[in-house]
């Protein structure tokens, strides 16, 4: 539901001269996960048109298509180079204390719940920064640039609806990057990134019976109980000698009165790995404390798979060529070659399949002090980050054309003893 961001980066690109694709072309509808309530949706594009979105991009997005994609080609043939942008929020409610830098400068979130917790408003900037360098300097440009505006990152829901709509198909070269996370010190770079946690979201409802909680409690069926109960025992899931795995259940909503027995409870969980087989043996296991625990209270326990990611691994290969690039910009001052990510993100499937399909994939990490963690109420990056990284990512796209001729050099001189 990404309208006004997605609308304001659509428009920026047109008046740059990019060839600009949205909606339905950009995201196939029926491979999105996760996809909001239709009542849902339309109160966020009626709120976006009161907020003075330009009708025409909002038409083109709506029912929640709001990924874009801005293609530029140069006059000579060339590599299909890819750069990806998260762009969507997070469900938590902004600070209100008047030390958080956004309260002071007037740009707080001015959604209840909702903020900008990530940093995805800042690669948005990001995105929006490398597209004007790009624009600026297309005389130069060999190939294709496709810069990919991805919504729903969080709870891993957008990514494969750009996929399905072929957008990575052809893809030689594709970056990925986030500010801070692992990655606290302005100037410093991690050139590749690893250890992406496979996951799967569930949304599960527990259904039981209304009844009197005075009068007649024994003609109820409690899916309040059912749901607390069902969310200790997933906590107490073993974790797997094989490697890191998750579980989480972030929300619970249940009942309707303190003198009703509670007839639904909504949960929202998650599950992770640090491979596909970790993750699916959490799975495994909280489907089956799931249903026993409903068995266990009388009620029904109906559930939904909201969003997936996957495990996979950046191409050590583009290291030394990212290493290369980053000596050339003065304010990196240390490149790390790489770095275990510890969490789950989106861009992983589009790392996986340019990789499947030849090319060469990397994720970045810029660093940047955090005034709070990531998904916390005052969260807040340094924006001399948002420029060092758009610098990086141009001088990456205007030498991958070099990478790819010299190619065959550098994986001789990589080979063999020392190499």
């Amino acid at each position: 539901m990404e309208y006004r961001a997605a609308a304001f980066v659509a428009e920026r690109l047109t008046q740059l001269g990019f060839e600009v694709v949205t909606g339905r072309q950009a995201c196939l509808s029926e491979a999105r996960m996760g996809v909001p309530h239709a009542d849902e949706i339309s109160l966020h594009e009626e709120m976006a048109l009161n907020e003075g979105v330009n009708p025409y991009w909002l038409e083109q997005m709506r029912g929640g298509h709001t990924a874009v994609v801005g293609i530029i080609r140069g006059s000579k043939p060339g590599p299909i180079v890819a750069l990806r942008f998260d762009m969507d929020c997070v469900e938590v409610g902004e600070s209100q204390d008047p030390a958080h830098a956004p309260v002071k400068m007037g740009y707080r979130s001015r959604r209840q719940g909702l903020m900008h917790a990530c940093g995805h408003d800042g690669h948005i900037a990001i995105g929006v920064g490398t597209a004007v360098q790009i624009a600026e300097r297309i005389e130069e440009l060999t190939g294709e640039i496709r810069l990919l505006f991805q919504p729903a990152e969080e709870g891993c829901r957008g990514a494969k609806a750009m996929i399905e709509a072929g957008w990575l198909d052809d893809v030689d070269y594709f970056f990925g990057g986030h500010i801070g996370l692992k990655s606290r010190t302005l100037g410093e770079v991690v050139a590749s990134s690893s250890g992406f946690l496979s996951t799967t979201k569930l949304d599960v409802v527990f259904r039981g019976k209304a009844a009197h909680a005075g009068e007649s409690p024994e003609l109820g069926r409690n899916a309040l109980l059912a749901a607390c109960s069902a969310s200790l025992h997933l906590h107490s899931i073993s974790r797997h000698s094989g490697g890191a795995t998750r579980i989480h259940v972030g929300q619970l909503v249940a009942g309707t009165g303190r003198n009703v027995i509670a007839e639904e409870a909504h949960m929202k969980l998650e599950t992770r790995g640090v491979t596909e087989e970790l993750n699916a043996f959490m799975l495994t296991e909280a489907v089956r404390i799931l249903e026993g625990t409903a068995n266990v209270y009388g009620v029904v326990c109906q559930r939904e798979m909201v969003g997936s990611g996957v495990s996979a691994e950046a191409d050590t290969a583009l290291i030394p060529w990212i290493q290369r690039e980053c000596e050339r910009i003065n304010r990196i001052h240390t490149v790390i070659p790489t770095l275990a990510m510890g969490v789950s993100e989106d861009a992983s499937l589009m790392l996986r399949k340019v990789k499947e399909r030849g090319g060469k994939a990397a994720y970045l990490m810029f660093g940047s002090p955090l005034t709070q963690g990531h998904h916390q109420p005052c969260f807040d990056f340094d924006e001399e980050v948002l420029g060092i990284a758009a610098e990086l990512l141009i001088q990456l796209v205007f030498a991958c054309p070099e990478w790819t001729v010299d190619k065959e050099d550098l994986i001789r001189t990589t080979d063999g003893d020392g190499g």
